[in-house]
């Protein structure tokens, strides 16, 4: 189906959450809405705010622009710009676009008469970020144990808080999270590689069905979740794989201290090894 003879069937007015008629408009092929315009707001400012951070700085290298948040020594208050202040601005700002981006979803979603799959997957997004910049710093009571804005910076901040823990993937939520990971893109890369067999068979031989998969999977490993199901699964593992993602660093500080290694001593001290 051509683009513009798909566009009547998709641009139609309501769905909107706040302002009415009035922001219900595009923007060539695309939905703007009141949520498409805060979001714009929040990114060119955040970015504007970066930039600025970065002409501050000791160098304009793109890897390595540094907008740090505030020294530990701040708590969590408001610190001066060009001591974590700009930091704060940058983070209100990233938030303000992914909440704005994910509710301008919803009402897309609300337009199409489809269910909120997609912005609730994006919420799972947004809960990931917002636990490392806003929950897990309020926790340990710093903004100063958020992560920083740049390229090396965030890597250094990614390895330094591993080693703060000894050896970070001996975190069990870390471990179930890696764990998920790898299950999504095996389950993903199975439904993609079955779909690519079916749809190419070999010179001469009709394309293959649904049915035809289904027998596939059954035969392989005597069960087949569905073409709907599969979609289904994916998406569970995804949202489980950054939701242990999050937890696994939101307990690391305000719920266990020391190095990851000794959190397992439970299990070399149970009464069954004599």
């Amino acid at each position: 189906m051509a683009l513009l003879s798909f566009e009547r069937k998709y641009r139609v007015r309501g769905g909107t959450l706040i302002g009415g008629d009035l922001f219900d408009f595009w923007v060539g092929p695309f939905y703007v809405g009141f949520f498409g315009v805060t979001a714009a707001f929040f990114s060119v400012l955040g970015t504007a705010l970066i930039v600025y951070g970065a002409s501050q700085g000791p160098t304009w290298d793109i890897w390595r622009i540094n907008i740090a948040p505030p020294d530990v020594s701040y708590g969590l208050t408001l610190a001066p710009l060009m001591e974590g202040g700009l930091w704060q601005a940058v983070t209100v700002c990233a938030m303000g676009s992914f909440g704005s981006w994910a509710l301008r979803e919803v009402e897309i979603a609300r337009k199409l008469g489809i269910g909120v799959h997609v912005p609730v997957a994006f919420g799972f997004a947004i809960l990931a970020y917002f636990t490392l910049e806003v929950v897990r710093p309020v926790l340990l009571g710093a903004w100063g144990y958020a992560f920083p804005y740049g390229i090396f910076s965030h890597l250094e901040w990614v390895s330094n808080t591993g080693y703060q823990y000894v050896n970070f993937h001996y975190n069990p939520a870390h471990m179930i999270a890696v764990s998920l990971f790898f299950t999504t893109t095996l389950a993903l890369a199975l439904h993609g590689s079955l779909i690519l067999s079916a749809a190419n068979p070999g010179k001469g031989q009709a394309m293959k069905t649904p049915e035809h998969e289904d027998t596939f999977f059954r035969d392989i490993i005597g069960y087949s979740v569905g073409t709907l199901g599969i979609h289904r699964v994916g998406l569970f593992l995804a949202l489980a794989a950054v939701f242990f993602s999050a937890v696994c660093i939101v307990i690391s500080g305000p719920v266990w201290s020391q190095g990851w290694p000794e959190w397992w001593n439970w299990w070399r001290n149970l009464p069954i090894w004599g």
